[in-house]
């Protein structure tokens, strides 16, 4: 692993949020925001009107505070906005449906330089343009003046094209439990950025742009699944929400996890053998690769991606691995706990 080149010097403040001003941020950045196919009316008025085509809007919310979900030591302007994006355009494929359009909200100290802020909001436009969507609207605003953070509320709305929506609560004993899309990639990541290094690149571009499987949510819906959620906290956190809120026990096949997630032998056993690490530990419990679990009837064939990892069974709601309770798993793989927890 190597270490991070130095940073270089910061922007010219000249060219701040404060001298340019509100308005002069927004143009600047609108000049990157590329334009949402549902737009009716796009960004640059009291608000923004977009065509329904299914009659009904999923819309979902995410914050990122700086020092919490990124640091700008760590990740490009370009970077951030690719996370913000894809946390919340991943919920809405979690639903089964596909993304149409961002609203943001910035908060910023004012000597933030506009060229970060267009960086993320040319990440935001890079993220958005495969699904036709982009940033419609939002607001900005200064941040607190002792706290220095900058402050991104981002939200994302979708269309469900005529699905029903896959909530988290249809899981079925008999189901089929089933993942797609990277487990432990950025959790890997986050360890080795903490430890001041950053390779392998594989993981440290995880963690900094993650790349959920947008496409397999409206084709897991499309196929029958039963219940689904997208894996921001990580996987055992995540099934425990998706068990409780089905009221059934979900049983993670630990061989048929290790198998999908982890063989062939990759960059997480690099890394974690370097760092005398169980990379399962990060397949079970790293968050914000945003993967996305799902449940299906056993008689479904799983859609193109989708890797059965476990089963759903009757009882107590809660989430096992190949029979051990999950919480006492993730102590023996030196994770302590079953996934990130926000106020922890």
């Amino acid at each position: 692993m190597t270490r991070p080149r130095p940073l270089g010097p910061r922007d010219d403040l000249a060219d701040s949020v404060r001298v340019v001003g509100e308005f002069g941020v927004i143009a600047r950045v609108l000049a990157r925001s590329g334009s949402a196919e549902v737009a009716q009316v796009g960004p640059g008025d009291d608000a923004a009107v977009l065509r329904v085509p299914d009659g009904r809007v999923v819309a979902t919310t995410d914050v990122l505070v700086e020092g919490r979900h990124f640091r700008r030591d760590w990740s490009s302007a370009e970077d951030v906005g690719h996370k913000a994006a894809a946390a919340n355009l991943a919920d809405v494929a979690a639903m089964g449906g596909v993304g149409t359009a961002l609203l943001v909200g910035l908060a910023c100290p004012a000597d933030t330089p506009t060229t970060w802020l267009e960086g993320v909001a040319a990440g935001m436009a890079a993220e958005c343009a495969p699904l036709g969507a982009a940033v419609v609207g939002g607001d900005t605003v200064a941040s607190a003046p002792d706290s220095g953070s900058v402050v991104l509320s981002v939200t994302a709305l979708g269309d469900l094209g005529g699905r029903a929506p896959v909530l988290r609560s249809g899981a079925r004993p008999g189901d089929v439990l089933a993942v797609t899309g990277r487990l432990g990639w950025s959790a890997c990541g986050l360890a080795v950025l903490r430890r001041g290094f950053s390779s392998p690149l594989a993981v440290v571009t995880a963690h900094r742009r993650p790349t959920p499987p947008y496409a397999a949510g409206p084709a897991a819906a499309d196929a029958g699944a039963t219940a689904m959620c997208d894996v921001s906290d990580g996987l055992l956190a995540d099934a425990g929400h998706l068990a409780s809120d089905s009221g059934v026990v979900l049983d993670v096949d630990r061989a048929a996890l290790v198998r999908a997630t982890l063989e062939p032998p990759g960059p997480l056993q690099q890394v974690a053998a370097a760092l005398g690490a169980d990379p399962l530990a990060w397949v079970l419990t790293g968050g914000e690769d945003h993967a996305l679990l799902a449940t299906f009837p056993p008689s479904v064939a799983l859609p193109a991606g989708w890797v059965a990892v476990g089963r759903v069974e009757e009882g107590k709601p809660g989430v096992f691995v190949s029979g051990e309770p999950a919480a006492d798993v993730a102590v023996a793989v030196g994770a302590g706990r079953t996934g990130h927890v926000h106020f922890g």
